[in-house]
C-alpha cells in the first residue's frame, strides 16, 4: 500500500508549531505538503505576518499565535505554553511537530498539558549551543539536553539535519527514534545548472543573514588576502542583517566592507538562481551551529562549487576535494588558501560543481524530505 493512501492516517490531524511564518515558508513547505499527500488534516501556528497564503497554499490552516521570539521570560513562555495547549485541544491534534529548540520547549510543554502524546522535535540547527565548546557552551548543551529529553515521551520522534546533532542531545543517530533528512530539501527542476561565466575573476557569493556566525568577516578576510596575493577574485554579499538577532552585523560595517576593492554588499534577494548564473563557488564560512544550511543546497542544485567549513551541517553535504572545499573553522588563512587554489582551476571549480549537482539529487531533494516525513508521521500514528 502507497504512503498516499493509508487508512491510518486519513483525517487524522497534525499540528506544526513555529516560531514565525517567514521561517516556515523558507524551509519547511515540504514538510506540509508530504502530510497533505498522507491524507493528514494540517494546522500551523505561528507569528504571521506575511507569508500567511503561502501556507495556506498547501492546504493548511494557519493560527496565528502572538509570542515574543527572543523572550525567554518564563512568565510568557509559560502563558505561551498556555495559548498552545488550548488550541491543541481544540484541534484535537494526533501529532505536534515542534520546530526549532524555542518550540521544542514551549510546544512540548504545551503538548503535556494537553495531553498529546505523539510529537516530532525537530532540531533546525543548534545555534550558540552548536558552535560553542566552553564551559558555557558545555553547560548550555547539558541544560537543553535535559529540557528536551525531559519532555520527551514515548511516542517522542526527533528530527534532524545532520548526524552530528543528535550527539549533542545524547541520541543515537542511528536510533529509530531519530530521523535525518536532507535540510529542508531543493526542488532540482526549480533550480538548475546554467553555464558557468567566464573566468577570470572567480566569482565568490555568500548567501546568507548577515551575521558574525556565518563567517561572513571570514570570507571578507580572505578575499583581501588572496587579492593581496595575486588572485583575481571578487566577492559578493547577499542578505541583511537580523535585527532580532544579537549576532547580527552592523550595516556600517557591511558597506565599509563593500568600500573595499573586489567586495560587493548586494543586500537580500529572492532570485538565488540569478545569483548562481553570476557566481563560480558559494562560500560558508560558518563557526557552527548549522542544521544543514539551505543556501549550499540552493548554490549546490545549480551546480556550483561551495568552499565551507568542518562544522556540522555544512560537512553533511560537502565532501573536502568532491563538491568543493571544506577547511577549518574560524580559519580565513585556509580560507584564502583555498580561493588561490579555485581561482587558479578553472576546470577543477567546473568539475566540483558537477559533483555538486549530483550530490543534491543523491538525497537533499525535496522529494527526499517528503518521504522520509511520510515515513516518519505514519510509523508515529501506527504505534
Amino acid at each position: 500500500m502507497s504512503l498516499t493512501s493509508l487508512p491510518e492516517t486519513q483525517g487524522r490531524k497534525l499540528v506544526f508549531i513555529v516560531t514565525e511564518d517567514w521561517f516556515f515558508v523558507s524551509h519547511f513547505l515540504p514538510m506540509a505538503r508530504a502530510a497533505r499527500e498522507l491524507g493528514l488534516d494540517v494546522s500551523v501556528v505561528t507569528r504571521v505576518r506575511t507569508h500567511r497564503e503561502a501556507i495556506e497554499a498547501t492546504g493548511a490552516k494557519v493560527i496565528p499565535l502572538e509570542a515574543e521570539r527572543r523572550s525567554l521570560n518564563p512568565m510568557a513562555a509559560g502563558y505561551a505554553a498556555g495559548q498552545l495547549a488550548a488550541i491543541l485541544k481544540d484541534e484535537k491534534a494526533d501529532i505536534v511537530h515542534c520546530i526549532a529548540l524555542k518550540s521544542i520547549l514551549v510546544g512540548g510543554f504545551a503538548a503535556s498539558m494537553a495531553g498529546v502524546g505523539g510529537r516530532v522535535y525537530a532540531l533546525t540547527g543548534l545555534g550558540f549551543l552548536g558552535a560553542r565548546t566552553d564551559f558555557v557552551g558545555r553547560w548550555s548543551q547539558r541544560a537543553v539536553r535535559l529540557l528536551v529529553r525531559g519532555l520527551a515521551t514515548s511516542r517522542t520522534r526527533y528530527l534532524f539535519e545532520n548526524p552530528d546533532d543528535p550527539k549533542l542531545l545524547g541520541l543515537d543517530p542511528n536510533a529509530s527514534n531519530v530521523t535525518i533528512v536532507g535540510g529542508a530539501g531543493i526542488d532540482p527542476e526549480l533550480l538548475q545548472p546554467a553555464p558557468l561565466p567566464p573566468q577570470p575573476p572567480l566569482r565568490v557569493a555568500v548567501v546568507a543573514r548577515m551575521l558574525w556566525s556565518k563567517g561572513i568577516d571570514l570570507a571578507v578576510e580572505a578575499v583581501k588576502s588572496a587579492r593581496a596575493k595575486g588572485a583575481d577574485v571578487e566577492l559578493s554579499l547577499y542578505g541583511a542583517p537580523d535585527p532580532s538577532n544579537p549576532k547580527a552585523i552592523p550595516e556600517d560595517t557591511l558597506k565599509s566592507w563593500a568600500a573595499e576593492p573586489g567586495i560587493s554588499w548586494h543586500g537580500p534577494t529572492r532570485d538565488v538562481a540569478a545569483v548562481w548564473r553570476d557566481h563560480h563557488v558559494a562560500c560558508l564560512p560558518s563557526r557552527g551551529g548549522e542544521g544543514l544550511p539551505r543556501t549550499l543546497l540552493e548554490a549546490a542544485a545549480c551546480g556550483r562549487a561551495i568552499l565551507t567549513t568542518d562544522v556540522p551541517g555544512c560537512r553533511a553535504l560537502v565532501r573536502d576535494g568532491s563538491e568543493g572545499f571544506v577547511v577549518a573553522p574560524d580559519n580565513a588563512d585556509a580560507l584564502s588558501e583555498a580561493l588561490l587554489n579555485l581561482a587558479s582551476e578553472p576546470n577543477h571549480v567546473a568539475r566540483m560543481g558537477e559533483a555538486a549537482r549530483a550530490r543534491v539529487l543523491e538525497g537533499f531533494t525535496e522529494r527526499h524530505v517528503m518521504d522520509d516525513l511520510k515515513r516518519l508521521y505514519t510509523s508515529l500514528l501506527r504505534s
